[in-house]
């Protein structure tokens, strides 16, 4: 399932927000296709509107109900109610926060559930950085040398680009204490820089759109390095 609501607190109407010409929510919907590993692709919105969207690029439209499409309605009760509308054995939520995201990390991320037979699966970004929480630090020591970056032990930022669960898990989880997202065997699966780009903000959408125009312009184009000091040697 895509997940879409016409309202957001930080960024208006931000899935049908323009990337190089094109809706934010086309990105993932392209992505979700291009892996070729689900059955079935269902845009779940909160707004007649998106139906015509997911007419236009070719997958499935539930609304949901009323209830379940304010900004306070928790991520859960969404993932149980469509869950109740289309049975399945595995459900897939790919996020249209994350447009860089491409089809073949989808599929890896599916493959990696399978193959680690998972009950519940969010993808994560390992970054090697020094952290501090409450204003301590998390991965390095201040009474001793300022540790390298490619020696400190990496964090895992959640990134929610995409998030899968055993529809069996996450039932019973759901039925028994209400809340079930790290229902069962969780696991976390790393993905790419790119994918880890999310779109919550204008600025965030601007700088994808930079990414994406350039990235089109300068396709194929291979690295190139400053040599003015090699020549000054020579």
């Amino acid at each position: 399932m895509i997940p879409a609501r016409i309202g957001s607190t930080r960024l208006k109407m931000k899935n049908l927000a323009l990337i190089n010409g094109k809706p934010l929510i086309y990105y993932v919907i392209e992505a979700a296709k291009q892996s070729g590993v689900f059955d079935q692709i269902v845009l779940n919105a909160d707004h007649e509107l998106f139906a015509e969207i997911a007419k236009h690029y070719g997958v499935d439209f539930y609304l949901r109900p009323e209830q379940l499409g304010g900004s306070s309605v928790k991520s859960d009760d969404v993932v149980y109610d469509f869950m109740r509308k289309h049975l399945a054995e595995i459900t897939a939520w790919v996020n249209p926060t994350s447009p860089l995201q491409a089809g073949e990390e989808v599929k890896k991320a599916i493959k990696y559930f399978l193959t680690q037979k998972l009950d519940s699966l969010f993808t994560v970004r390992e970054e090697q950085v020094h952290c501090l929480y409450g204003g301590r630090p998390l991965n390095f020591n201040t009474t001793e040398q300022f540790a390298q970056t490619q020696d400190i032990i990496p964090i895992s930022r959640f990134v929610y680009s995409i998030m899968i669960w055993r529809n069996t898990a996450f039932n019973k989880a759901y039925k028994a204490k209400g809340y079930a997202f790290f229902c069962g065997k969780v696991g976390y699966f790393p993905i790419s820089k790119e994918s880890s780009l999310i779109v919550k903000t204008k600025e965030d959408l601007r700088l994808i759109d930079f990414i994406v125009t350039g990235r089109e312009q300068k396709q194929g184009k291979k690295l190139e390095y400053d040599l003015i000091a090699q020549r000054g040697k020579q």
